[in-house]
């Protein structure tokens, strides 16, 4: 071994030599340009880009977006949304409202021994106003452009 130092039998590297591991919170600083940094890493996502994720999670799926549906028609109670998903069992219902219900897109709220359901659409809205309004807007002064 070189200079007395011990190296790792897995990676070689002489720990005596080796630069200290960098703080999660400088990692993805450290970072070259374009580089996104690994999985687990502190992301600089800000807290609404975590919110948009959950919302498009829960939108991705259409036995969901079905269950919005049926939500934006009138409140239900979660008796009522297993009733209009007859092919689904009621643990599979629940399971896809959680989903909803991380994402702020349905609001649950127990009376009595019932769960009564609500479509809540501001999520929805933040989306549009956030990437689809933004990207039409985009869309259509290209357009304006190329006809000019």
């Amino acid at each position: 071994m070189s200079s007395g130092g011990r190296k790792s039998e897995r990676t070689g590297i002489d720990a005596t030599q080796a630069p200290a591991p960098a703080s999660a919170a400088g990692a993805a600083s450290a970072l070259p340009a374009g580089v996104a940094p690994a999985i687990g890493a502190t992301s600089t996502q800000a807290p609404d880009d975590d919110a948009d994720d959950l919302v498009f999670k829960a939108l991705a799926n259409g036995t969901r977006r079905r269950m919005l549906d049926v939500l934006k028609e009138a409140p239900r109670t979660t008796g009522d949304l297993c009733d209009h998903f007859p092919d689904l069992d009621r643990t599979t219902v629940l399971q896809h409202l959680r989903v909803l219900e991380r994402a702020e897109l349905v609001i649950g709220r127990k009376v009595g021994r019932e769960r009564h359901l609500t479509l809540a659409p501001v999520p929805i809205k933040r989306i549009h106003d956030r990437w689809i309004g933004e990207y039409a807007r985009a869309a259509v002064s290209l357009l304006d452009d190329l006809s000019r």
